[in-house]
Formats: C-alpha cells, sequence, structure tokens
C-alpha cells in the first residue's frame, strides 16, 4: 500500500501542475484571437498580389529578360529550405509537424543528387533540425524577444534570403510553415518561393498592360511579394502556434484532472486500510487484557 504522505505530497504536486497548465491554456486561448485576425486579415492581400503576379508573369512569359526571382538561375542543384517554427514548446506536435516535412523534403532533395541548405526561424525548429542537418545550416532567425511580429521580421528575413540569392549561394528557395485551419488542426505546408511559383490568369480573366513592361514592374515587385510570403507564412504560424498550444494544455489539464481523481482515490484507499488496521490493534489489544 503506498504511503499516505507520498501520496498527499504527489497530488498537491500535481495540482499545481493543472494550474499552470490551466493558467497557460487561458493565455493561449487570449493569444489565439489576436493571432487568428492577423492572419485571416493577411490572406486577402496575399491572395490580391498573388493574382497581380499571375497577370504580370503572363505578360513576361518567355521573355529573356524576365527577373532571376521568376525565371530561376537555370539549374536546381542547390536548395535553401527556410523552416520556421516556434520559439517555444508545450504546443503538441506543431513543431514537429513542420520538421518532419522539411527533413522529409530534405531527403528527398539529397536523394536526388541536390545540395540542401537551412535557415531556420524559430528555436524548437533548430533544436530539432540540427540533430541530423547540423552541416546544412548558414543562419538562424531568433525571435524570441519580438513580442507582436510584424512585417519588419518577414522583411530581414527576406533581406537576407535574396542577398544571398544575388550571391549565388543556391538556386531554389522554400519555406516549410503550417498554415491554420482551427484550434485543433493545422496544416503542414511547404511553399517555394524562388523561382516565383504564380498561377497564370485563366483564357477568360481580364489581360492588362503595364507601363513600364512586365520585366521592369517584377523586378521591384517580386521582392516584395517574397517579403509578403514570408510575413503570411510567419501570421500563419503564429496562430497555428497558440492553437495547438490551447489544445495541448487543454489535454494536460483534463489528464491531470483524471490523475488527481485516480491519485484521491488511492490515497482515500490506503487512509481507509491504515485506520482499519489501527481499529483491529486495538481491538486486538483490548481482548488480550
Amino acid at each position: 500500500m503506498a504511503n499516505l504522505k507520498d501520496l498527499k505530497t504527489r497530488i498537491e504536486s500535481v495540482k499545481s501542475t493543472r494550474k499552470i497548465t490551466k493558467a497557460m491554456q487561458m493565455v493561449a486561448a487570449a493569444k489565439l484571437r489576436r493571432a487568428q485576425e492577423a492572419a485571416e486579415n493577411a490572406r486577402p492581400y496575399g491572395e490580391r498580389m498573388a493574382a497581380v503576379m499571375g497577370n504580370l508573369a503572363q505578360g513576361a512569359a518567355g521573355s529573356e529578360t524576365a527577373p532571376k526571382l521568376l525565371a530561376g538561375t537555370g539549374s536546381d542543384k542547390v536548395h535553401l529550405l527556410i523552416v520556421a517554427t516556434s520559439e517555444r514548446g508545450l504546443c503538441g506536435g506543431f513543431n514537429s509537424s513542420i520538421v518532419k516535412l522539411a527533413k522529409s523534403h530534405a531527403e528527398n532533395l539529397v536523394a536526388a543528387g541536390k545540395t540542401v541548405k537551412i535557415l531556420t526561424v524559430g528555436k524548437k525548429g533548430r533544436e530539432q533540425m540540427k540533430r541530423e542537418w547540423a552541416g546544412s545550416f548558414i543562419a538562424h532567425v531568433d525571435h524570441s524577444a519580438v513580442k507582436k511580429l510584424g512585417y519588419v521580421n518577414a522583411q530581414a528575413v527576406a533581406r537576407d534570403v535574396l542577398q544571398r540569392f544575388e550571391a549565388g549561394e543556391f538556386d531554389v528557395v522554400t519555406i516549410f510553415y503550417n498554415v491554420f485551419q482551427s484550434v485543433v488542426t493545422q496544416i503542414p505546408t511547404a511553399r517555394q518561393l524562388i523561382p516565383a511559383e504564380v498561377e497564370t490568369a485563366g483564357g477568360d480573366a481580364p489581360f492588362y498592360e503595364y507601363e513600364p513592361d512586365e520585366d521592369e514592374i517584377l523586378a521591384e515587385l517580386l521582392p516584395r511579394a517574397m517579403t509578403t510570403q514570408i510575413f503570411t507564412a510567419l501570421l500563419e504560424n503564429a496562430a497555428s502556434e497558440q492553437g495547438a498550444r490551447m489544445s495541448a494544455m487543454d489535454n494536460a489539464t483534463r489528464n491531470a484532472g483524471e490523475m488527481i481523481e485516480k491519485l484521491t482515490i488511492e490515497y482515500n484507499r490506503s487512509r481507509q486500510a491504515a485506520i482499519t488496521n489501527e481499529l483491529i490493534e486495538i481491538i486486538s489489544g483490548a481482548e488480550a487484557l
């Protein structure tokens, strides 16, 4: 039979843990609302930017002067993977799902004879990726001191990537992140940034003539479009992280409650057994007199 003091100490410990997980759940719920609004508000802008890019790309199709961000370098030998995760843990499988997708993509590239380079955004992704891919790391972006993600944070990442691309360090860039769908559902996503993947307008869509020409506008617009895509990914990640943490802490709180119930039952049984033994000893002693 378990020691009563040990059981009581364990019950108090689990109760303290439940208070923490409940508080974290409530904080995540409050942050989720703001993060979800930010992610959802950014989506129409990203969609409209993609539509404009598609129309421009249709006009620039086949042009020898098309920007490298659209046309590519003519090679796909070296790939840069931007793995965007969170700075903090206790959010279920949020980080693991992104890292799993990135690792699978990297393994497929290496199997195909490609070279892989990795840039991580977020401490948790770095910790998981470096176990197997430490030799492929070229940079890390730390947002642990950032209280609210802004466009400037995406600009810093995009600026570094563009400078490295212009220096010829890689040919293809892909970003990995989670798309927020609901509190319990976040979709691991891989999105190619360079060469830019744009959907050309269909046959019924209007075709616009631009002044100056498409190539010149694309040269100016493509870096902004890439920054917007990175910013969108960071916002989707922020909402997904809070949703995953809220769900994980809710599960932890419920599990703690169930454990407290089981330990309380065990404590009561042990206490009852101890009382019964004392009564038996008293009765036996009285009968012996």
